[in-house]
């Protein structure tokens, strides 16, 4: 119950603190909601560090895969809606745990920010990517099925957009209405049908490189094995 409890706070914050980066505007704003959010996708392993003992190697596992998320990200950068970085962020939450899951999505959106800008977009990034990596955790045995898993990715892909897109609504002049939204659902929704598809070929794609790679580790180190997700 207590660890129940302790989730639902943490899943409040989270939107909290993008709503604080929105309410403050500018770059204070920014910074508030990108530092809140990066505390919440490190929490879990900092409360923990002390309790298990292959923390340091799980660290190294999630720094390597939001490097590769980023680094995914920045070499498509001239292809809008074609990015895998949800795919990673998904195999993150399914194959090591939510709170993975949500740190790859969070901070591969910061890391990535790096080359691409920060700015008050970035905390949506981080938001809507962090949830598609906890969900997939919490998903995680339904997703081990082909079809679940695809659907789960074009779901992801359409709801990342859903995010982004609540954000360009925010950016004009910070007045939040549901006929601005809809007309900014309408005029993205092609770069949302072809994100939800790329997203799903990714999935395809790297499905078994992932299962394997992340399963030896967990087979051979003990890293984020199931016990402790």
């Amino acid at each position: 119950m207590k660890n129940r409890l302790s989730y639902i706070i943490w899943l409040l914050l989270a939107p909290l603190a993008v709503a604080a980066g929105v309410l403050l505007a500018g770059e204070q704003g920014t910074a508030v909601a990108v530092f809140a959010l990066v505390l919440l996708a490190l929490a879990p392993l900092l409360f923990t560090f002390e309790k298990k003992k292959h923390t340091a190697g799980e660290i190294t596992v999630l720094a390597a895969l939001v490097a590769f998320a980023a680094a995914s990200r920045m070499a498509l950068f001239a292809l809008p809606g074609v990015k895998p970085v949800t795919a990673v962020v998904i195999f993150a939450g399914m194959l090591l745990g939510k709170e993975a899951g949500f740190a790859v999505g969070a901070l591969s959106a910061l890391v990535s920010g790096f080359a691409f800008g920060i700015g008050g977009f970035t905390p949506f990034q981080m938001l809507a990517w962090g949830l598609c990596g906890l969900l997939a955790g919490i998903l995680a045995p339904f997703l081990k099925k082909l079809p679940a898993l695809l659907l789960y990715g074009a779901l992801s892909g359409a709801a990342f957009s859903l995010v982004m897109d609540v954000w360009t609504v925010f950016s004009a002049d910070g007045v939040f209405t549901l006929p601005r939204f809809l007309g900014t659902l309408g005029a993205s929704l092609p770069f949302t049908v072809l994100y939800a598809f790329t997203n799903v070929v990714f999935l395809w794609l790297l499905r078994k490189p992932a299962n394997r790679i992340l399963g030896r580790l967990q087979r051979r180190y003990g890293i984020f094995s199931p016990g402790e997700k």
